[in-house]
């Protein structure tokens, strides 16, 4: 009984594509979780969703595991150091999803004390869009980091965040009327 080493028993690839596949399959992402896409976020890791058809469901809590950082919700100026600290401790390769309008641009609260675009100082790769954004698009988004892992494999070195925002955007004025307080 000895093997038939026809060409019919060969499969050949490159060394690139099944790495890519593998890193694909594998995605291991960290929420940041600060506001309502927090609970989408769980929603899509729940059994109704199932995001672990698409190999992500193993959600890390320690960026020196995950390879995918997930922003959802909301980031305040006081918080955004400590998500470039998180960022920084990911392991290379990896990639960001903007889940959410708060994430991506501010959402409702135009305030100076939210981060208005994560991507100012983080490089995103996907924007999810929506407030909230229901779990199918969450997952479309993580299918979206998928298919560039597949596409191009390696993120370019050197990525970096825009860094266009940090002092507020507005004056600070007086207020209009004056305050007058009377206790009796």
């Amino acid at each position: 009984m000895g093997y038939d080493f026809s060409a019919d028993n060969y499969v050949t690839t490159q060394l690139r594509k099944v790495i890519n596949w593998s890193r694909r399959s594998s995605v291991w992402p960290l929420p940041f979780a600060t506001a309502c896409c927090g609970i989408e976020l769980m929603a899509t890791a729940s059994s109704r969703y199932d995001l672990a058809r698409f190999g992500a469901e193993v959600m890390r809590f320690s960026p020196r595991q995950s390879d995918l950082l997930i922003v959802a919700g909301r980031v305040s100026i006081k918080m955004m150091p400590v998500l470039q600290r998180i960022y920084q401790q990911m392991t290379e390769p990896k990639w960001v999803i903007s889940m959410g309008a708060c994430a991506s641009t501010g959402g409702v609260f135009d305030t100076y004390a939210v981060v208005q675009g994560v991507d100012q100082f983080l490089p995103v790769d996907v924007y999810v869009p929506g407030c909230p954004p229901r779990p199918e698009t969450l997952m479309e988004g993580i299918m979206t980091i998928q298919k560039i892992i597949d596409e191009d494999g390696l993120p370019p070195s050197g990525r970096k965040p825009l860094n266009v925002a940090v002092q507020p955007s507005h004056e600070v004025t007086a207020q209009p009327v004056p305050l007058n307080i009377s206790v009796n």
